[in-house]
Protein backbone atom coordinates (compact mmCIF):
# COMPACT_ATOMS: atom_id res chain seq x y z
CA UNK A 1 0.00 0.00 0.00
CA UNK A 2 0.90 2.88 -1.05
CA UNK A 3 1.31 6.56 1.45
CA UNK A 4 0.83 9.81 -0.32
CA UNK A 5 0.58 13.10 1.47
CA UNK A 6 0.61 16.43 -0.36
CA UNK A 7 -0.02 20.25 0.60
CA UNK A 8 -2.51 22.89 -0.71
CA UNK A 9 -3.36 26.66 0.18
CA UNK A 10 -6.92 27.18 0.73
CA UNK A 11 -7.44 31.15 0.28
CA UNK A 12 -8.39 32.46 4.23
CA UNK A 13 -11.14 34.39 2.98
CA UNK A 14 -12.71 31.19 1.92
CA UNK A 15 -11.85 28.47 4.86
CA UNK A 16 -14.93 28.55 6.16
CA UNK A 17 -16.79 27.61 2.80
CA UNK A 18 -13.93 25.29 2.32
CA UNK A 19 -14.76 23.69 5.35
CA UNK A 20 -18.45 23.61 5.31
CA UNK A 21 -18.08 21.95 1.48
CA UNK A 22 -16.53 18.80 3.38
CA UNK A 23 -18.59 18.36 5.98
CA UNK A 24 -21.22 17.42 3.16
CA UNK A 25 -18.73 16.03 0.37
CA UNK A 26 -21.60 14.52 -2.42
CA UNK A 27 -22.13 10.94 -1.90
CA UNK A 28 -21.18 10.02 -5.65
CA UNK A 29 -17.98 11.93 -4.88
CA UNK A 30 -17.94 9.35 -2.23
CA UNK A 31 -18.49 6.31 -3.84
CA UNK A 32 -16.23 7.24 -6.54
CA UNK A 33 -13.41 8.54 -4.70
CA UNK A 34 -13.94 4.52 -2.92
CA UNK A 35 -14.30 2.36 -6.32
CA UNK A 36 -10.97 4.49 -7.79
CA UNK A 37 -8.92 3.16 -4.87
CA UNK A 38 -8.55 6.12 -2.43
CA UNK A 39 -8.61 4.76 0.59
CA UNK A 40 -7.50 6.19 4.73
CA UNK A 41 -8.05 9.58 2.41
CA UNK A 42 -8.32 12.63 5.24
CA UNK A 43 -8.30 16.28 5.11
CA UNK A 44 -5.77 18.75 7.58
CA UNK A 45 -6.36 22.44 7.48
CA UNK A 46 -4.71 24.77 9.37
CA UNK A 47 -6.36 28.32 10.69
CA UNK A 48 -3.86 30.30 7.82
CA UNK A 49 -4.91 28.16 5.07
CA UNK A 50 -2.33 25.03 4.71
CA UNK A 51 -4.03 22.01 3.57
CA UNK A 52 -2.28 18.68 3.90
CA UNK A 53 -3.73 15.60 2.40
CA UNK A 54 -3.18 12.08 3.45
CA UNK A 55 -4.32 8.52 1.19
CA UNK A 56 -3.77 5.29 1.45
CA UNK A 57 -3.32 3.66 -2.32
CA UNK A 58 -2.22 0.71 -4.23
CA UNK A 59 -1.45 2.73 -7.02
CA UNK A 60 -1.12 6.64 -6.74
CA UNK A 61 -1.15 7.40 -10.26
CA UNK A 62 -3.92 4.76 -11.40
CA UNK A 63 -6.41 6.13 -8.74
CA UNK A 64 -5.55 9.77 -9.96
CA UNK A 65 -6.62 8.37 -13.49
CA UNK A 66 -9.45 7.18 -12.10
CA UNK A 67 -10.90 9.85 -10.67
CA UNK A 68 -10.06 11.74 -13.86
CA UNK A 69 -12.17 9.34 -15.81
CA UNK A 70 -15.25 10.26 -13.70
CA UNK A 71 -17.72 12.99 -14.09
CA UNK A 72 -18.12 14.00 -10.52
CA UNK A 73 -14.55 14.96 -10.22
CA UNK A 74 -14.82 17.00 -13.03
CA UNK A 75 -17.58 18.85 -11.55
CA UNK A 76 -16.23 19.10 -7.88
CA UNK A 77 -12.68 19.71 -9.32
CA UNK A 78 -14.26 22.82 -10.88
CA UNK A 79 -16.57 23.69 -7.62
CA UNK A 80 -12.98 23.13 -5.30
CA UNK A 81 -10.86 25.18 -7.74
CA UNK A 82 -11.70 28.77 -6.71
CA UNK A 83 -10.88 28.09 -3.48
CA UNK A 84 -7.18 27.36 -3.67
CA UNK A 85 -4.15 29.85 -4.19
CA UNK A 86 -1.19 29.12 -6.64
CA UNK A 87 -2.91 26.63 -9.00
CA UNK A 88 -1.83 28.21 -11.86
CA UNK A 89 -4.88 27.35 -14.54
CA UNK A 90 -3.91 23.68 -12.83
CA UNK A 91 -7.09 21.75 -11.23
CA UNK A 92 -7.01 21.41 -7.42
CA UNK A 93 -6.46 17.00 -7.96
CA UNK A 94 -3.82 18.11 -10.67
CA UNK A 95 -1.90 19.96 -8.33
CA UNK A 96 -1.31 17.40 -5.61
CA UNK A 97 2.00 16.32 -5.64
CA UNK A 98 2.97 14.00 -3.78
CA UNK A 99 5.55 14.43 -0.57
CA UNK A 100 8.76 11.91 0.01
CA UNK A 101 8.26 10.24 2.53
CA UNK A 102 11.52 10.25 4.96
CA UNK A 103 10.33 8.20 7.94
CA UNK A 104 7.49 6.21 8.75
CA UNK A 105 7.18 3.78 12.38
CA UNK A 106 4.85 0.97 11.40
Amino acid sequence: MQRVCFLLKVREDRIAEYRERHAAVWPEMLQALSATGWHNYSLFLRDDGLLVGYLETEDFEAALAGMEATEVNARWQAEMAPFFESLDGARPDEAMKPLTEVFHLA
